[in-house]
């Protein structure tokens, strides 16, 4: 985790998982102004669209956005990674989904696949920072 008081979040969500990906980061959405946001191009834009998100925005995933975000990872410039994957739909870029997760492996960084995982994530740095603002004193 770096030492600056913004968790850089890099956020993903396939089509189907778009809807669930507006929906967790609506509930989130005063701590994750306070972040530095990260997202593939569509979840992005739907981001910024509809919730007022500011967000960096990659390219969308098939076209090498995953790759772009596990870049930014292996460079030490990604704290946590929540990817909303779908499991029951095959994907054309699935060699760079599993990169992204496999980076994420070997560098350490929490990587949350799903809603219950990313409620985990998200709720332990919003924690973590409260705390290290003195609000949960």
């Amino acid at each position: 985790m770096n030492s600056t008081a913004a968790p850089r979040i890099a956020l993903i969500a396939h089509d189907k998982k778009k809807d669930d990906m507006i929906a967790l980061a609506g509930e989130y959405l005063a701590f994750l102004r306070s972040c530095t946001l990260t997202a593939t191009g569509t979840t992005g834009g739907r981001l910024a669209g509809e919730l007022g998100l500011t967000v960096d925005r990659k390219h969308s995933g098939p076209l090498g956005g995953d790759l772009q975000i596990g870049a930014l990872l292996v460079e030490d410039r990604i704290d946590a990674v929540i990817f909303l994957r779908d499991p029951m739909t095959p994907q054309p870029h699935e060699p760079d989904i599993n990169a992204l997760v496999r980076a994420c492996d070997v560098h350490n960084v929490a990587c949350a696949t799903n809603m219950a995982t990313a409620h985990l994530v998200l709720s332990q740095l919003q924690a973590a920072g409260a705390a290290s603002n003195g609000e949960g004193q």
